[in-house]
């Protein structure tokens, strides 16, 4: 694959340079103390390698949004103590006052934590005399989250243009990822999209048709797509002002010779709640008090058999309402499908968006997938055909 970034692959002798490193630290907290350190994990390998090659490596990092203001409660230093335990090694916290004379006296290997880069009014203006600042504290830049590269700030896209720019191995491994699914993909593509409306996917489904060979439309949004098929939803979730959209959605597909795929049976029931009475029917036998919740079994097992002749899967959203027993059946079973494909070497399989991490992990095979990316708005621009600058100024 021709890439058009460089890697830490590319960085020489880094004994006693400072390398800025944009992370993404804005883990969930509860009570003061992390509650999910998936982000922090993600850090490892950029970090570490960087560090071991004698680096005094910089962390820059966002923690909430504080409008451009100190906020105390939105400090990252509560979370640099719990990042040292996941890296296995000593992580400095450093204020910006004062920071070019704590940084004066890290020696090669060290690692520091800077305090949130959004306490900057310039930070999310990305200003040229905040880029400025922060420059001059590296001599290297790497960018490592994905999931702010939607974001054309100072921490995420400035700073590409001031220093010398590298890609990390978690930002790396995301765009190798993302090159196989939709860049450079083996054919067949199937992408599954779900989530409860179409609003919010609008741009990805228009994109998508011109992009897959096969696109499977579930959760709530299916509904819309079925009642512009004339098909009566009863009281299902569909958003009935988008039908039209919907119909040109299906022109579009038409056209680039993309097969959209949707449930012919569902599981239907009169309340939404945990296990309450269900049907699984046709779907032109919803009556007109009932609601579908989930893809049924024989079209489930007929998605499958459509992974089964695709080399490539790009994944997000569930395809039915999986927090809520017993509508997580499809969603678990296509995603063990797809999972097993992998396994077996024949499909290459990407997903990415939190409803998508969720269910897999709940259908126990994330680990099974090709890459699971867990940057929520930046996969979905990505989705949508749309350039992110924090990737677009490494690219420079």
């Amino acid at each position: 694959m021709s890439r058009n970034f460089k890697t830490l692959d590319d960085m020489g002798d880094l004994t006693g340079k400072r390398v800025l490193v944009r992370e993404d630290l804005n883990v969930p907290m509860a009570d003061g103390a992390v509650s999910d350190d998936t982000r922090l994990r993600a850090t490892i390998g950029t970090v570490g390698e960087l560090a071991d090659r004698g680096a005094i490596v910089l962390i820059l990092a966002h923690f909430g949004r504080p409008k451009g203001q100190p906020n105390p409660t939105m400090s990252l230093a509560p979370v640099t103590k719990p990042l040292a335990e996941v890296l296995g090694r000593e992580v400095r916290f450093v204020d910006w006052d004062g920071a070019a004379d704590a940084i004066a006296t890290m020696q090669p290997g060290d690692i520091a934590v800077l305090e949130n880069t959004r306490f900057f009014a310039g930070e999310e203006k990305n200003d040229p005399q905040l880029v400025e600042k922060m420059a001059a504290l590296g001599d290297y830049y790497v960018n490592d989250a994905f999931s702010a590269a939607h974001r054309a700030h100072a921490s995420t896209e400035g700073l590409a243009h001031r220093l010398p720019a590298f890609a990390g191995r978690q930002m790396e491994a995301e765009l190798d990822a993302l090159d196989k699914a939709l860049g450079n993909p083996q054919h067949p593509v199937a992408a599954v999209v779900g989530g409860a409306k179409v609003s919010s996917k609008l741009d990805v489904l228009k994109h998508l048709v011109g992009q897959v060979d096969h696109l499977i439309i579930g959760g709530g949004m299916a509904n819309t797509f079925l009642a512009a098929r004339g098909v009566d939803v009863g009281k299902s979730l569909c958003e009935h002002d988008l039908t039209g959209t919907a119909d040109e959605i299906f022109d579009a597909a038409e056209k680039a010779g993309c097969t959209i795929h949707l449930p012919y049976d569902v599981v239907v029931a009169t309340e939404f709640r945990p296990n309450p009475a269900t049907r699984t029917v046709n779907v032109h036998e919803v009556a007109a008090d009932e609601m579908i919740l989930d893809v049924g079994p024989a079209a489930t097992e007929a998605l499958g058999d459509v992974l089964k002749n695709c080399r490539t899967l790009v994944w997000n959203g569930p395809m039915g309402a999986f927090e809520t027993p017993p509508f997580d059946i499809a969603t678990v079973a296509l995603a063990r499908t797809a999972a097993a494909l992998t396994t077996d070497g024949s499909l290459v399989s990407v997903a990415g968006g939190g409803d998508t991490v969720a269910a897999l992990n709940q259908a126990g095979v994330s680990g099974q997938f090709s890459f699971i990316s867990t940057a929520g708005g930046a996969f979905l621009e990505w989705m949508e055909g749309k350039e992110l600058p924090g990737v677009a100024a490494l690219a420079r």
